[in-house]
């Protein structure tokens, strides 16, 4: 626990989510449902935020591609 706090989550917003994940809203809310993207937090009745190293893990198992494949370089 004590190496979470030092370290930090910060929770982002949609647009900064859709900026580094290279999708749109529709995508990641079909990817969400579909079990494939990180779900957001609800922070109050009006606002969602993602989990910042939910969404660099995700991107990280994306470069790997979805089915665990390791792209050639």
């Amino acid at each position: 626990m004590a190496d979470e706090l030092e370290t930090g989550d910060r929770l982002i917003r949609l647009e900064e989510v859709k900026r580094r994940a290279g999708l749109g809203k529709t995508m990641i809310y079909g990817l969400i449902k579909a079990g494939k993207f990180p779900s957001p937090y609800k922070v109050s009745a009006f606002a969602s935020r993602w989990s910042e190293k939910e969404l660099i893990a995700w991107i990280n198992d994306v470069k790997d591609g979805f089915e665990g494949k390791k792209r050639r370089i």
